[in-house]
Protein backbone atom coordinates (compact mmCIF):
# COMPACT_ATOMS: atom_id res chain seq x y z
CA UNK A 1 0.00 0.00 0.00
CA UNK A 2 2.84 2.30 0.98
CA UNK A 3 3.95 1.71 -2.52
CA UNK A 4 0.79 2.92 -4.18
CA UNK A 5 0.40 6.07 -1.86
CA UNK A 6 3.70 7.19 -2.90
CA UNK A 7 3.53 7.21 -6.81
CA UNK A 8 3.17 10.64 -8.26
CA UNK A 9 -0.42 10.43 -8.70
CA UNK A 10 -1.90 9.18 -5.23
CA UNK A 11 0.35 11.82 -3.87
CA UNK A 12 -0.59 14.54 -6.47
CA UNK A 13 -4.03 13.57 -5.06
CA UNK A 14 -3.16 14.06 -1.51
CA UNK A 15 -1.85 16.93 -1.54
CA UNK A 16 -5.27 18.77 -3.39
CA UNK A 17 -7.23 16.46 -0.83
CA UNK A 18 -5.25 17.89 1.71
CA UNK A 19 -5.29 21.55 0.33
CA UNK A 20 -9.33 20.99 0.07
CA UNK A 21 -9.42 19.54 3.89
CA UNK A 22 -7.82 22.67 4.88
CA UNK A 23 -10.52 25.19 3.31
CA UNK A 24 -13.32 23.19 4.67
CA UNK A 25 -11.31 23.48 8.08
CA UNK A 26 -10.68 27.12 7.84
CA UNK A 27 -14.71 27.57 6.80
CA UNK A 28 -15.34 25.35 9.50
CA UNK A 29 -13.24 27.58 12.03
CA UNK A 30 -14.99 30.69 10.41
CA UNK A 31 -18.78 29.54 10.94
CA UNK A 32 -17.90 28.45 14.53
CA UNK A 33 -16.29 31.94 15.33
CA UNK A 34 -19.84 33.37 13.90
CA UNK A 35 -21.91 31.01 15.43
CA UNK A 36 -20.29 32.35 18.80
CA UNK A 37 -20.31 36.18 17.52
CA UNK A 38 -24.11 36.32 16.48
CA UNK A 39 -24.80 34.29 19.92
CA UNK A 40 -23.10 36.87 22.34
CA UNK A 41 -24.57 39.74 20.14
CA UNK A 42 -27.87 38.29 20.48
CA UNK A 43 -27.63 38.16 24.21
CA UNK A 44 -26.36 41.81 24.45
CA UNK A 45 -28.93 43.44 22.60
CA UNK A 46 -31.43 41.75 24.69
CA UNK A 47 -29.83 42.68 28.12
CA UNK A 48 -29.39 45.87 26.67
CA UNK A 49 -33.23 46.57 25.81
CA UNK A 50 -34.20 45.40 29.05
CA UNK A 51 -35.61 48.35 31.37
CA UNK A 52 -34.05 49.01 34.58
CA UNK A 53 -35.82 47.16 37.07
CA UNK A 54 -36.37 48.29 41.04
CA UNK A 55 -33.77 45.60 42.45
CA UNK A 56 -37.00 43.84 44.43
CA UNK A 57 -38.40 42.89 41.55
CA UNK A 58 -35.33 40.87 40.01
CA UNK A 59 -33.78 39.15 43.27
CA UNK A 60 -34.19 39.37 47.13
CA UNK A 61 -31.68 38.62 50.03
CA UNK A 62 -30.38 35.08 50.12
CA UNK A 63 -32.71 34.22 46.92
CA UNK A 64 -30.72 32.37 44.64
CA UNK A 65 -29.42 34.56 41.32
CA UNK A 66 -31.96 34.30 38.65
CA UNK A 67 -30.85 32.45 35.59
CA UNK A 68 -31.48 35.63 33.25
CA UNK A 69 -30.31 37.87 35.59
CA UNK A 70 -26.14 38.76 34.46
CA UNK A 71 -26.35 41.89 32.96
CA UNK A 72 -29.76 43.21 34.02
CA UNK A 73 -29.74 46.95 35.57
CA UNK A 74 -31.25 47.38 38.48
CA UNK A 75 -32.51 50.40 40.80
CA UNK A 76 -31.60 50.66 44.08
CA UNK A 77 -31.51 53.20 47.06
CA UNK A 78 -29.45 53.08 49.85
CA UNK A 79 -26.24 53.94 51.85
CA UNK A 80 -22.73 52.49 51.73
CA UNK A 81 -21.48 51.47 54.69
CA UNK A 82 -18.19 53.19 55.50
CA UNK A 83 -15.24 50.77 56.56
CA UNK A 84 -16.41 47.84 54.76
CA UNK A 85 -15.18 47.74 51.43
CA UNK A 86 -12.30 45.80 49.83
CA UNK A 87 -10.26 45.63 46.88
CA UNK A 88 -10.74 42.38 44.03
CA UNK A 89 -6.91 42.87 43.22
CA UNK A 90 -5.56 41.18 39.42
CA UNK A 91 -8.32 42.73 37.29
CA UNK A 92 -7.50 44.50 34.16
CA UNK A 93 -9.03 47.26 32.48
CA UNK A 94 -7.82 48.62 29.01
CA UNK A 95 -4.58 46.15 29.61
CA UNK A 96 -3.85 48.31 32.61
CA UNK A 97 -3.25 46.04 35.85
CA UNK A 98 -5.44 47.40 39.11
CA UNK A 99 -8.15 46.13 41.03
CA UNK A 100 -12.16 46.48 41.84
CA UNK A 101 -12.70 48.99 44.76
CA UNK A 102 -15.83 46.54 46.44
CA UNK A 103 -18.00 48.69 48.59
CA UNK A 104 -21.05 47.30 50.95
CA UNK A 105 -24.33 48.98 50.00
CA UNK A 106 -27.20 48.72 52.31
CA UNK A 107 -30.42 48.95 50.62
CA UNK A 108 -32.80 51.06 52.21
CA UNK A 109 -36.41 49.15 51.25
CA UNK A 110 -35.00 45.67 52.85
CA UNK A 111 -31.73 46.50 55.16
CA UNK A 112 -29.81 43.94 53.25
CA UNK A 113 -26.42 44.25 52.04
CA UNK A 114 -25.35 44.50 48.18
CA UNK A 115 -21.32 44.33 47.17
CA UNK A 116 -21.28 46.99 44.57
CA UNK A 117 -18.41 47.89 42.12
CA UNK A 118 -18.07 50.95 42.62
CA UNK A 119 -15.22 51.60 40.07
CA UNK A 120 -11.29 50.56 38.88
CA UNK A 121 -8.29 51.86 40.37
CA UNK A 122 -4.49 51.66 39.49
CA UNK A 123 -2.36 49.05 41.12
CA UNK A 124 -1.26 49.59 44.37
CA UNK A 125 -3.61 52.85 45.21
CA UNK A 126 -5.98 53.16 47.63
CA UNK A 127 -9.83 53.39 46.84
CA UNK A 128 -11.28 56.60 47.85
CA UNK A 129 -14.21 56.47 50.55
CA UNK A 130 -17.56 56.18 49.28
CA UNK A 131 -20.20 58.83 48.95
CA UNK A 132 -22.26 59.30 52.70
CA UNK A 133 -25.73 59.81 52.96
CA UNK A 134 -28.41 57.50 50.84
CA UNK A 135 -27.65 57.65 46.97
CA UNK A 136 -29.73 55.74 44.19
CA UNK A 137 -27.35 53.24 42.42
CA UNK A 138 -27.75 51.81 38.74
CA UNK A 139 -26.23 48.96 38.77
CA UNK A 140 -25.23 45.63 36.76
CA UNK A 141 -26.29 42.52 38.33
CA UNK A 142 -23.40 39.52 38.06
CA UNK A 143 -23.76 36.45 40.34
CA UNK A 144 -20.75 35.74 42.67
CA UNK A 145 -17.32 34.39 41.47
CA UNK A 146 -15.05 31.90 43.09
CA UNK A 147 -14.25 31.32 46.66
CA UNK A 148 -11.30 33.83 47.49
CA UNK A 149 -8.66 30.77 48.18
CA UNK A 150 -5.93 33.52 47.42
CA UNK A 151 -3.06 33.76 50.34
CA UNK A 152 -0.25 36.09 51.22
CA UNK A 153 -3.11 39.27 50.20
CA UNK A 154 -2.60 42.71 51.87
CA UNK A 155 -5.57 43.74 54.89
CA UNK A 156 -8.69 45.07 52.49
CA UNK A 157 -7.57 42.81 49.14
CA UNK A 158 -9.47 39.98 47.77
CA UNK A 159 -8.73 37.53 44.10
CA UNK A 160 -12.61 37.16 43.77
CA UNK A 161 -16.10 39.00 44.82
CA UNK A 162 -16.62 35.65 47.41
CA UNK A 163 -19.92 36.22 48.34
CA UNK A 164 -19.54 33.20 50.56
CA UNK A 165 -16.57 35.13 52.59
CA UNK A 166 -19.04 38.41 52.65
CA UNK A 167 -21.91 36.81 54.19
CA UNK A 168 -19.41 35.57 57.16
CA UNK A 169 -17.85 39.10 57.25
CA UNK A 170 -20.70 41.62 56.86
CA UNK A 171 -23.51 41.77 59.23
CA UNK A 172 -27.23 41.39 58.24
CA UNK A 173 -28.42 39.70 55.11
CA UNK A 174 -26.96 39.49 51.90
CA UNK A 175 -28.13 39.30 48.10
CA UNK A 176 -26.92 36.60 46.40
CA UNK A 177 -25.04 38.61 43.67
CA UNK A 178 -23.70 42.30 43.49
CA UNK A 179 -23.43 44.81 40.91
CA UNK A 180 -21.07 47.12 38.68
CA UNK A 181 -22.28 50.84 39.43
CA UNK A 182 -23.71 52.08 36.29
CA UNK A 183 -24.78 55.83 37.62
CA UNK A 184 -24.54 56.89 41.04
CA UNK A 185 -26.60 59.37 41.89
CA UNK A 186 -27.34 61.35 45.73
CA UNK A 187 -24.70 61.49 48.55
CA UNK A 188 -21.30 63.18 48.56
CA UNK A 189 -21.36 62.53 44.17
CA UNK A 190 -22.79 61.09 41.48
CA UNK A 191 -19.67 59.96 39.31
CA UNK A 192 -16.69 58.15 40.72
CA UNK A 193 -14.03 60.74 42.48
CA UNK A 194 -10.36 60.83 40.84
CA UNK A 195 -9.04 58.00 40.47
CA UNK A 196 -11.68 55.53 39.90
CA UNK A 197 -12.79 54.76 36.27
CA UNK A 198 -16.23 52.92 36.22
CA UNK A 199 -15.95 49.15 35.01
CA UNK A 200 -17.80 48.14 31.75
CA UNK A 201 -20.12 44.80 32.77
CA UNK A 202 -19.13 41.64 31.83
CA UNK A 203 -21.29 40.42 28.76
CA UNK A 204 -23.60 38.01 29.40
CA UNK A 205 -22.79 34.12 29.21
CA UNK A 206 -23.58 32.86 25.77
CA UNK A 207 -23.67 29.44 24.04
CA UNK A 208 -24.14 29.40 20.15
CA UNK A 209 -26.06 30.55 17.36
CA UNK A 210 -27.04 26.78 16.39
CA UNK A 211 -27.72 27.44 12.56
CA UNK A 212 -23.62 28.70 12.19
CA UNK A 213 -22.40 26.06 14.33
CA UNK A 214 -24.02 23.68 12.17
CA UNK A 215 -22.54 24.30 9.29
CA UNK A 216 -19.21 24.52 10.96
CA UNK A 217 -20.01 21.17 11.61
CA UNK A 218 -20.70 20.37 8.19
CA UNK A 219 -17.51 21.65 6.62
CA UNK A 220 -15.39 19.84 9.42
CA UNK A 221 -17.31 16.45 8.22
CA UNK A 222 -16.69 17.53 4.40
CA UNK A 223 -12.56 18.08 5.64
CA UNK A 224 -13.31 14.72 6.62
CA UNK A 225 -14.85 12.98 4.41
CA UNK A 226 -11.71 14.56 1.38
CA UNK A 227 -8.83 12.53 3.21
CA UNK A 228 -11.42 9.65 3.50
CA UNK A 229 -11.80 9.63 -0.65
CA UNK A 230 -8.60 9.93 -1.02
CA UNK A 231 -7.56 6.89 1.03
CA UNK A 232 -10.49 4.59 0.22
CA UNK A 233 -9.66 5.46 -3.25
CA UNK A 234 -5.57 4.63 -2.96
CA UNK A 235 -6.61 1.86 -0.97
CA UNK A 236 -8.74 0.13 -3.46
CA UNK A 237 -6.09 0.42 -5.82
CA UNK A 238 -3.79 -0.85 -3.89
CA UNK A 239 -5.21 -4.13 -3.68
CA UNK A 240 -5.71 -4.18 -7.04
CA UNK A 241 -2.04 -3.86 -7.68
CA UNK A 242 -1.57 -6.79 -5.07
CA UNK A 243 -3.71 -9.47 -6.87
CA UNK A 244 -1.44 -11.18 -9.20
CA UNK A 245 -2.67 -10.92 -12.58
CA UNK A 246 -3.89 -14.44 -12.82
CA UNK A 247 -5.75 -14.23 -9.96
CA UNK A 248 -7.43 -11.18 -11.43
CA UNK A 249 -7.89 -12.92 -14.61
CA UNK A 250 -9.62 -16.47 -12.68
CA UNK A 251 -11.60 -14.15 -10.85
CA UNK A 252 -12.84 -12.15 -14.35
CA UNK A 253 -13.22 -15.19 -15.40
CA UNK A 254 -15.58 -16.13 -12.31
CA UNK A 255 -17.48 -13.25 -12.79
CA UNK A 256 -18.78 -14.02 -16.38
Amino acid sequence: MLRTATRPKWLGLLVLALLGAALAVTAGRWQWAVAHDRAREEAVREVQERPVEPIADVIAPHEGFPDDGSGQRVDVTGEYEPGSGFVVVGRLLDGREGGWAVERLVVEQTGANLPVVRGWLPKGEEPPAPPTGTVDVVASLAPGEAPDTATGLAPGTASTVDLAALVNDWPGELYNGFGFVVDERGGSGATPPDGLERVPPPLPDTSLDWRNASYAAQWYVIAAFVIWMWWRMMRQEARRDETPAQERAVVQTGEL
